[in-house]
């Protein structure tokens, strides 16, 4: 291969899952119903489709959601 063409790893992970990140929201405007809190921007397609388009690479930024610890339930006095 020629030393001017610059060589880019291959990504080995898969790509980005806008719905299980903790920075995607659905917005309340119709015409741009998706949006990336953490990049600032609200679009028609996913977050996640935007910045491959724009930048060529996958998201950089992406997060997976994190759950709240499960919570112990109580039992009331009438059901003990």
């Amino acid at each position: 291969m020629p030393p001017n063409i610059p060589t880019y790893p291959v990504a080995s992970q898969s790509p980005v899952n806008c719905w299980q990140c903790r920075f995607f929201a659905t917005s309340w405007d119709p015409a741009l119903p998706y949006s990336c809190k953490l990049l600032g921007f609200k679009s028609r397609s996913l977050p996640s489709v935007q910045v491959r388009q724009l930048d060529g690479r996958e998201c950089q930024g992406s997060q997976p959601k994190t759950r709240p610890a499960p919570q112990a339930r109580q039992v009331s006095a009438s059901r003990q």
